[in-house]
């Protein structure tokens, strides 16, 4: 895939659309702090990180009223940008101890589902989660340094839980979350189908850096084949993916998934996080030209569910802010596309969610304003900052 741009992985340079886009610095930080304070502060009509005794704190999805690998994994993501170590050790210490599973064919994994006072509502995991949790560990030791005690050593946390995530299954019960053959993460690891969002060729390139010497060269083709998986997942001409989808790109609505929806939301600011992180390419540009445009002539209060073909359903979307956010976080990958400044100047003037419908919208909300203002990113080992 040919790039267009280098991106701050070599550079070390981050781009902040908001001031290129002609926001003052002044206003932009203090947006930035204003909405970190909303999220993981005391105003109840926007929170959803909440404190346990002197040690333990966890993101409530606060539609679902239970605690999801994908919100813990996300707040140890924010933390760590943010340089709040006193909350980032709360979260982990509160997964460790409620979703970590030690036993069965899920050993090593985590539940990805719990009730707020720690009782597992499943079993099983979802790999969102843990592909977040990694990487946020990995940032975690290069930036504070590791701790000498578990479950604070974050970096061999994060090597460990590499390893399953790969290597489960071999020789036993359980499953890999990736396929080991065409190197795609799964939807969860007992089925051979994916999910278009899950998709993070920007974190596994990190991780073929980081994890273990042996699994170094499957992340670095996990990049690579994630980033063709999501050309054959984008509808050709909406740029929308679906939330499930065959190894081949087509949807997979078995369940009803198959279309654009909550989850598929997240694969525009995924697009434009690589783009920022490791270089935009030609179809990266285009794709979000695509979804941009796309959602061009479409008021967010009138955003709905829709096939990846642009049919829409009477169904409501149930997270327009967070849609607003992704496209907005899309633009990295399309600066100086038709729509780029449009989606930012829409984002910018959209409010964090209140009411209990919040939770997903406001994540997505943090991580477009911290990748929008050039505040996510990439936390080197100490030594490697100017390798490259």
């Amino acid at each position: 895939m040919k790039k267009t741009t280098e991106g701050a992985f070599y550079t070390r340079e981050y781009r902040n659309l908001f001031k290129e886009f002609g926001y003052s610095e002044a206003e932009i930080q203090e947006r930035v702090k204003d909405t970190w304070e909303q999220l993981f502060g005391d105003n109840p009509e926007t929170k959803i990180y909440y404190e346990v005794g002197d040690d333990l704190g966890y993101l409530l999805d606060t539609g679902n009223l239970d605690v999801r690998t994908e919100g813990m994994s996300y707040g140890m993501m924010m933390a760590v940008q943010m340089d709040r170590k006193d909350i980032f050790d709360r979260i982990w210490n509160w997964t460790m101890k409620n979703m970590y599973m030690t036993e069965g064919v899920h050993a090593g994994y985590f539940a990805w589902s719990c009730q707020p006072d720690g009782t597992k509502n499943s079993w099983g995991p979802a790999p969102d989660g843990e592909e977040y949790f990694a990487l946020a560990l990995f940032f975690a030791s290069h930036r504070w340094g590791d701790g000498d005690e578990q479950p604070f050593n974050y970096s061999e946390q994060a090597r460990k839980l590499l390893h399953t995530c790969v290597h489960n299954g071999e020789g036993g019960p359980g499953h890999p979350m990736w396929n080991r053959d065409n190197k795609l993460i799964k939807f969860i690891p007992e089925v051979e189908f994916s999910d278009p969002s899950y998709h993070l060729p920007h974190f596994y390139e990190l991780f073929s850096l980081w994890a273990n010497e042996e699994d170094r060269v499957f992340w670095k083709e996990a990049a690579e084949a994630s980033r063709e998986y999501l050309k054959i997942a984008c509808h050709p001409e909406t740029g929308l993916a679906p939330e499930y989808a065959y190894y081949d790109g087509t949807p997979n609505d078995e369940k009803g998934y198959g279309h654009f929806f909550s989850d598929s939301y997240r694969v525009a600011a995924n697009i434009g996080l690589d783009a920022e992180w490791f270089g935009g390419s030609e179809w990266s540009a285009e794709e979000i030209n695509k979804i941009q445009a796309f959602f061009a002539d479409k008021e967010p209060e009138d955003y709905r569910r829709y096939k990846i073909d642009g049919e829409p359903f009477e169904e409501k979307s149930l997270h327009p802010v967070g849609l607003i956010a992704t496209n907005a976080m899309g633009s990295l990958a399309s600066v100086d596309g038709p729509y780029a400044k449009a989606n930012v100047d829409l984002f910018w003037n959209t409010p964090v969610r209140t009411g209990n419908r919040r939770y997903y919208d406001n994540c997505l909300y943090l991580f477009a304003m911290l990748a929008l203002t050039g505040n996510f990113k990439i936390w080197f080992p100490e030594g490697q900052e100017e390798e490259h």
